[in-house]
């Protein structure tokens, strides 16, 4: 039986708990779907905790409470995510609980973990239910019930554990999100972990760092989460040195909140750390000067990170900077600083699209630079811009050609003297379809009127394959099965390609199209374009149906139904 822990064990315990998180946080990754499916939870709670490993390992301790202070003030710096926050600060009520404790008992841990609990609680603005708050709060609940009676530090985690894991159990039918993803909540996943390690510290077996990971035992569905999961596109946080130790920071609460949601603010006498959701990320930062200096700031786009996962890629974020920089200096020092070329005409024209069928079709309609993208290959916004430079216009129209690439292609309006205006065109062949109205008579806003009207005539089936096992929508799917989808919502899932046209054209027949064109790809012979043509000319006789080689990855057929 154990009946206290002193400070070089505590020390020991919150060291173990990290390693054995850090074992486990692919893991948690591959359940990370909830506030959204940016799958990062195990990372950040891992990056979290190891700032608060380096801040211990610095130093010898004389009392828990010395620990306690030093975790928390490393947790608070060093939180990544919300996650990250909010585990900076459980530890940051367990500090102030354990204030002037030398040793620590059983009824002092369960006291400190309560705290922790209800500071949480209180810095998220909306706390939620079936997430790690969930989790910590059940754990500590049953913590303090065990010490009305007993005393042994053992039984206390055993008790702690065993809650908690019923309730981690019960987050899949507390949140719907999870519930969709068919996963637990991630957070509340690693958590656990940080407990089960301090115990196993606590009974002399302290858990090393490795640096080797755990296979996932479950994983998300990425593919299942569509864009309705993620309303506020930027994951951001950052650290603000107060201008004063007792600012009030209500009023900026509130305001963060209204231009995003996830938000969650930690706080000691120095500083304060925000992580928030939102769109406007240049707004949140701004507004926090007014509260004191701004030491450090992390945004991320989850939109994009999300799409990686569900492609079955690895998430870009800002610990791959020290690559992406590199690899920028290495691009720039081969090609000189582009700039504006001077407007010579009033209209300009640039598009993405992948394929050298698909550029020589661009090409045709007038468009004067390509950007080379599409699904998977997403161009940043200094691709889009430098071929906007290119253009010798006062106003270059940009179609971006797939959901993903409008907002890249949005910001290069700021970044250039000339107007950029942006078609929403969702499809290549929404983007043909404006070309074919483009008419430099107009006058600008006519002319994206018109534009943008032009893509709604258009409906879009891509053929593409399944690169694994998933569930959509209620639909299981195999890897390496032919997928059709219609305006980009999943329409069926075969492996019979003859199968899957025939689908396709029973779907596209409630357009009544007068014009059906065939963009063949990379991957596909004539041969079996010839077929496809063939059988949408047999089903649809009064058609004009159009084959042409596009060439582009990824999809097998673009089938445009007009």
């Amino acid at each position: 039986m154990v009946h206290s822990i002193d400070a070089a064990l505590f020390k020991s315990m919150i060291i173990s708990g990290a390693a054995l998180l850090e074992q486990h946080k692919q893991q948690i990754n591959e359940l990370n779907v909830f506030p959204v499916p940016d799958g990062d939870t195990g990372t950040n709670m891992s990056l979290t905790m190891g700032s608060g490993v380096t801040a211990l390992q610095a130093h010898e301790y004389e009392t828990v409470t010395a620990v306690a202070d030093a975790v928390a003030s490393a947790l608070l710096r060093g939180a990544r995510g919300n996650s990250g926050v909010i585990l900076s600060l459980l530890f940051r009520g367990i500090g102030k609980s354990l204030k002037e404790k030398r040793v620590c008992t059983a009824a002092d841990l369960a006291a400190a973990l309560t705290r922790g609990v209800e500071v949480a609680y209180k810095a998220v603005m909306r706390p939620t239910e079936g997430t790690i708050l969930t989790v910590s709060r059940v754990s500590a609940e049953a913590a303090r019930a065990y010490v009305e009676s007993g005393e042994d530090l053992e039984e206390l985690f055993d008790r702690m554990l065993s809650a908690g894991d019923e309730a981690l159990a019960g987050t899949t039918e507390q949140n719907p999100v999870l519930k969709k993803a068919g996963v637990v909540d991630a957070g509340g996943k690693g958590y656990l972990y940080i407990l089960r390690g301090m115990l196993s510290a606590l009974l002399g077996h302290p858990v090393e760092h490795t640096g080797s990971e755990d296979e996932p035992e479950n994983t998300a569905d990425f593919a299942a989460m569509g864009d309705e999961e993620i309303t506020f596109a930027f994951d951001t946080v950052f650290i603000v040195r107060k201008n004063h130790p007792d600012v009030d920071l209500d009023p900026f609460r509130e305001y963060l909140s209204s231009i995003g949601d996830s938000l969650v603010i930690g706080e000691d006498d120095e500083a304060f750390k925000v992580h928030v959701h939102t769109n406007t990320p240049g707004d949140a930062l701004n507004a926090a000067q007014q509260y004191g200096t701004l030491e450090l700031a992390k945004i991320e786009n989850m939109v994009t990170q999300r799409d990686d996962l569900a492609a079955g890629r690895k998430a870009q974020s800002t610990d791959d900077l020290a690559q992406v920089e590199k690899e920028l200096e290495a691009m720039e020092s081969e090609s000189p600083e582009p700039v504006d070329v001077p407007p010579e005409r009033r209209y300009g024209l640039v598009a993405v699209c992948a394929g050298s069928g698909m550029e020589a079709v661009f090409k045709n309609l007038g468009v004067d630079a390509l950007v080379t993208g599409g699904q998977t290959m997403n161009p940043s916004t200094e691709d889009i811009l430098r071929a906007v430079q290119t253009v010798p216009a006062e106003t270059v129209f940009v179609l971006p050609n797939n959901k993903n690439i409008i907002m890249a292609a949005q910001q290069c309006d700021r970044l250039t003297k000339k107007n950029v205006v942006v078609i929403p065109s969702k499809t290549v062949p929404q983007g043909i379809s404006a070309l074919v109205c483009f008419d430099d008579t107009l006058s600008p806003d006519d002319l994206t009127e018109a534009m943008t009207d032009a893509c709604g005539t258009v409906h879009t089936a891509l053929v593409t394959y399944a690169a694994r096992d998933s569930e959509f929508d209620g639909t299981e799917i195999k890897a390496g099965e032919y997928l059709a989808l219609l305006e980009n919502q999943l329409l069926a899932s075969t492996s019979d390609l003859a199968q899957l046209i025939g689908g396709i054209a029973d779907a596209v027949r409630d357009f009544d199209p007068e014009v059906l064109t065939v963009f063949y790809g990379e991957d596909v012979s004539e041969e079996a374009a010839r077929a496809v043509e063939e059988k949408l000319a047999a089903l649809f006789p009064d058609a004009d149906i159009q084959l042409i080689s596009g060439g582009q990855p990824v999809y097998y057929y673009m089938i445009s139904a007009e």
